[in-house]
């Protein structure tokens, strides 16, 4: 059965499921009960891209275009629009938004290609009420990432720094000032400095082009993984976590980070 074949059978599906015949809790559902399953099937998305495991990431991304194709069954169902006005507004916004590929310009580096993509949105939303070229980035984007993308569109119209030496002394200057603001014990300070430091460090992943969500994320990943190798310990000893010694906890988690390193 070729792609559309497929593509077809699963719209058929879903509409079967939202049918006076189908399923009560998909007839049950709405655009709004559907935010959070739209969110946490992106998340298992990035986590079986995490994992390495190509069928997985299949897997996942299968339950992220059913969620597509619930809320244009939905969309359908009120008159609004169906699924295929939804893949029919992303081929022509990619074929206009990419005038170096499907058109006579050039662009020659990643830099053209994402100022000329920010050029061509903003004549795309000529008429709208836009104010900065800021908006438009959804508001409930983890603070991380929605950072990232603050960023990342300043430095599109040129706000940003040539070198690296220059994000690093932000970095630097960030940290004495949130240094300075734990000496003076003012919470309103502390919290306002930890907030810049943290806004420093994000354009400094920026930079470097590592993505600050992903690298935490790993981080909190391996922190779990270290830290269940002490509670196994513990429970393989017989004894509550909380009576093994600060030196104790330091020794196995060390011994995790090496067992991780094979």
């Amino acid at each position: 059965m070729d792609q559309q074949n497929e593509i077809g059978k699963l719209l058929s599906i879903m509409a079967q499921l939202r049918s006076e015949e189908g399923c009560p809790w998909d007839r049950q559902q709405t655009m709004e009960s559907l935010k959070p399953f739209v969110i946490e099937e992106a998340y298992e998305v990035i986590e079986a891209i995490d994992s390495g495991n190509r069928s997985r990431v299949c897997e996942e991304l299968g339950d992220l275009l059913l969620q597509i194709v619930f809320l244009s069954q939905i969309g359908s169902e009120e008159g609004t629009f169906r699924f295929d006005d939804v893949a029919r507004a992303i081929n022509e916004k990619m074929l206009r938004r990419h005038p170096h590929v499907f058109g006579e310009e050039r662009a020659d580096n990643t830099e053209e290609v994402l100022h000329r993509w920010e050029q061509i949105k903003q004549k795309e939303k000529k008429g709208e009420e836009r104010r900065s070229i800021l908006a438009g980035i959804p508001q409930a984007l983890p603070s991380l990432l929605k950072a990232h993308r603050l960023q990342d569109r300043a430095a599109r119209v040129g706000f940003d720094w040539e070198h690296l030496s220059q994000v690093m002394e932000k970095v630097e200057e960030e940290l004495e000032e949130f240094k300075t603001a734990l000496e003076e014990k003012d919470s309103e300070q502390i919290e306002w400095e930890l907030g810049d430091l943290l806004f420093a460090m994000v354009n400094l992943s920026r930079f470097i082009k590592i993505s600050p969500e992903d690298a935490l994320r790993k981080t909190i990943s391996r922190f779990i993984g270290r830290f269940q190798h002490i509670e196994e310990h513990a429970a393989r000893q017989g004894v509550e976590l909380h009576t093994l010694t600060l030196e104790e906890m330091d020794r196995l988690w060390e011994e995790a980070k090496a067992l991780e390193k094979g």
